[in-house]
């Protein structure tokens, strides 16, 4: 079994992290990917992050039925925090000992790849898919032939402008898939304040 790991906060998940999964396993060798969602980055600032149960239920509600080869990987949220990759990747190895997980990455993450424990060991070790996030991407150095760029389509919503949006108070449909932004209005996640007659 090929597994592509899709590390993230999904804070929140959207349609741009589905479209790039599944064109992902539309046109590469992997048999599924798992949405890998993560406790707070040990390099990144935990303002606006959701809390992990949200953040699960959401990135659960959104590929639930959509493609059965997505699925959604808690194994971090049972981990000493901060998170760290290198240490993930050792668990899953032990658990899945027959897998080979590859490594799914946004083109601007390899920048910030040398900081990561392990460094090392992560590049030599295992595969790596980029996906572009920006044009600049096509001419981007990698460290390693264990890298490969995929010619996936570059999509142009991130969480930070969607947690923007609903800050102000205005829907992002479109933007996450119907289920997670129900779930979003219910819970009044990201400061969304809208008022909705609930069918309790």
């Amino acid at each position: 079994m090929k597994v592509g790991l899709f590390f993230g906060s999904f804070n929140p998940i959207h349609t741009g992290h589905l479209v790039i999964a599944e064109y992902i396993l539309e046109f590469s060798d992997l048999d599924e990917i798992w949405f890998v969602v993560s406790p707070l980055n040990p390099l990144k600032k935990a303002d606006e992050l959701e809390s992990d149960e949200h953040r699960l239920n959401m990135a659960k509600l959104a590929i639930h039925e959509n493609n059965t080869r997505l699925k959604v990987c808690d194994v971090e949220m049972n981990l000493p925090r901060p998170s760290y990759t290198i240490d993930t990747l050792k668990v899953l190895k032990s658990t899945y000992p027959d897998y080979n997980f590859v490594l799914i990455i946004g083109s601007d993450t390899v920048e910030t790849l040398p900081k990561w424990k392990g460094y090392d060991e992560l590049i030599s070790s295992y595969d790596f898919m980029v996906y572009p996030r920006e044009c600049n991407a096509y001419k981007q150095e990698f460290p390693s032939e264990r890298f490969s760029l995929v010619d996936a389509p570059i999509i142009g919503i991130s969480a930070t402008l969607i947690r923007s949006i609903i800050a102000k108070d205005k829907d992002v449909l479109g933007y996450v898939p119907d289920d997670v932004w129900d779930y979003i209005e219910r819970n009044r996640l990201y400061g969304y304040k809208g008022i909705r007659i609930l069918n309790e």
